[in-house]
């Protein structure tokens, strides 16, 4: 059964990232528990902007086609709300390094610029911002709690992990309310399937759907988890509504992990169909791939009360299924 989440009938929220994968699966949400809902986006097409993403719910949210970067435009966006969801960001590991100043104008400055406007402009929002595992870089223990070595492997874990550390420093000096969520894999329908600047699974279920092969790198045999995403939607509205989390980090996870291998077998079973191949690891992702990592997540367990519902298999049927039905609307 779904949480239940008080505070936001009649509130007014703004989710940068809105039309991106999580970002709408969250306005759904909350224009369900009654919220007044705007949506920023810049959709530039390298990241996961989609306006298929929210076609049912397309008349009860403002759309505001607006970069994160362009401070005066946020500055008047941000006034007057009492959420922000900071969900928008440059999520790919590859596209860091090979345009390291886009991830930091996006994943750093950005998010500098939106906290000056709410030091300046409004003081009294709540913000959850949506940072990542990558901040960890290479477990040196399993499962990976929050007083883990921070130890980024590349650029976009660095400039994350600055854009999260500038939320918790405007939460301790100026009071402007503020928490992070550090996630793992999230997937489920409306995630960036064309390619994999979001996440392998997507293109591993386009694979699937085009009849081609899941390439799995290296061995196959590293270890992750994986939270679909009205789980992550559960999440962020717990730590929005809760002034336990404010100033907090929590790691988001699932007691399920599997490694690559076994996850490609479960998807081409749960499919009825398919296959795999193993590669080799291509230079420039081994030199940034993290290995095994898994989460410990009793932190936000206990504390706001969130675990994940979802078991990965019903998870991967259910976006199968949308992929299946919807896949003209996420590539050509």
């Amino acid at each position: 059964m779904a949480p239940n989440h008080n505070g936001f009938a009649g509130a007014d929220v703004l989710i940068t990232g809105g039309l991106g994968f999580i970002g709408s699966h969250l306005a759904r949400r909350l224009v369900g528990l009654g919220a007044n809902v705007t949506l920023v986006d810049s959709l530039i097409p390298e990241y996961g902007g989609n306006l298929f993403n929210i076609h049912d719910i397309r008349d009860r949210v403002q759309v505001d086609l607006t970069d994160v970067r362009d401070a005066k435009a946020m500055s008047a966006l941000i006034k007057r709300r009492q959420f922000l969801f900071n969900l928008a960001g440059q999520t790919s590991h590859l596209d860091s390094m090979t345009d390291p100043l886009t991830d930091l104008n996006i994943n750093a400055a950005a998010q500098l610029q939106i906290l000056e406007a709410c030091r300046m402009h409004n003081r009294d929002l709540k913000i959850v911002f949506a940072s990542t595992r990558q901040v960890y870089g290479r477990p040196i223990h399993l499962p990976v709690d929050e007083n883990h070595p921070l130890n980024p492997v590349d650029v976009n874990g660095i400039n994350k992990l600055a854009g999260e550390w500038y939320h918790l420093l405007y939460n301790d000096v100026y009071g402007i309310r503020a928490c992070a969520l550090r996630l793992t894999n999230t997937y489920g329908p409306g995630m960036r399937v064309k390619d994999a600047r979001q996440t392998f699974l997507g293109i591993w279920i386009r694979r699937l759907i085009e009849q081609e092969p899941i390439q799995i790198f290296g061995n196959g045999k590293q270890r992750r988890d994986f939270n679909f995403v009205s789980d992550v939607v559960d999440a962020l509205l717990k730590a929005a509504g809760n002034p336990a989390a404010d100033g907090q980090i929590y790691n988001l996870g699932h007691s399920e992990q599997v490694n690559l291998k076994e996850l490609a077998e479960l998807l081409v079973r749960i499919t009825g169909g398919g296959r795999y191949e193993m590669i080799e690891f291509p230079a420039d992702r081994k030199t940034i791939d993290i290995g095994d990592y898994y989460a410990d997540f009793r932190k936000i367990e206990t504390q706001l009360g969130w675990s994940p519902q979802i078991k990965l298999e019903d998870g991967l049927k259910e976006s199968f299924e949308y992929y299946q039905r919807h896949h003209a609307h996420y590539w050509e």
